[in-house]
């Protein structure tokens, strides 16, 4: 292809060829296997975690001016800095990686969680409040629905994220998942396979992606986005 040979940039053949063979041999399966799961561990505990603290921010100004310098501080080093510490203190297995999973998805997320919340009309409160609603029923009958379409946004952001999350914790230490696939066709200079664990990344983040985009759609189908 052009002037370059082609351990460097093969051919779409090439490509099709190798990931046939991964797939009959049922490396990549295996591979692709232990990066969702790390993906998905980890999307579920940043996203718990950050929609718990989120709520608490949008309710308590005090605990915004206590935490928020701490949050803005942990999102300033990147998460491929961190990612070796977690290796160092959690091992190289896959606790590390839905670690780092869930600490790339916590802060968009969080904020999608606190903007949601801080949006619920003063209006509809006060009605709740007049029906003598309980904490609960609140936050279930009016917050959450009304958050809804924010808290969607962050966890779509985040499911790409948290894809991004297990290669770079797989690319630290790793003897298993995508990320290792990727690191072992760079080093053998294997093209090819390099391909196809990015095209089957890409194709995990699009599967995420459109899940939570139809979860969207089927969740916020009640509200009038027309404004008739």
């Amino acid at each position: 292809m052009g002037n370059y040979p082609t351990f460097i940039l093969p051919s779409p053949v090439a490509v099709v060829s190798r990931w046939e063979r991964l797939l009959v041999s049922g490396t990549l399966w295996f591979h692709a296997k232990v990066t969702l799961t790390e993906i998905l561990i980890g999307l579920g505990l940043g996203t718990v975690v950050a929609t718990f603290l989120g709520y608490l921010l949008a309710h308590s100004p005090l605990a915004e001016q206590l935490l928020a310098p701490f949050i803005v501080a942990s999102q300033s080093v990147p998460t491929v800095a961190i990612a070796p510490l977690l290796v160092i203190w959690f091992g190289t297995g896959i606790l590390s990686k839905i670690l780092v999973c869930a600490l790339i998805v916590f802060f968009p997320i969080l904020v999608n969680t606190v903007v949601g919340v801080r949006g619920v009309g003063q209006d509809l409160r006060d009605l709740m409040r007049t029906l003598e609603a309980s904490r609960w029923q609140m936050i279930w009958a009016l917050e959450v629905p009304a958050a809804l379409p924010a808290l969607l946004g962050g966890l779509k952001v985040g499911a790409t994220l948290a894809v991004i999350g297990a290669v770079v914790g797989e690319f630290v230490a790793a003897d298993e998942g995508l990320g290792y696939l990727l690191k072992q066709g760079q080093q053998v200079y294997d093209t090819p396979q390099v391909f196809v664990g990015i095209g089957t990344l890409v194709i995990l983040a699009q599967a995420l992606y459109g899940i939570v985009g139809l979860a969207e759609r089927t969740l916020s189908g009640w509200q009038d986005t027309d404004g008739r």
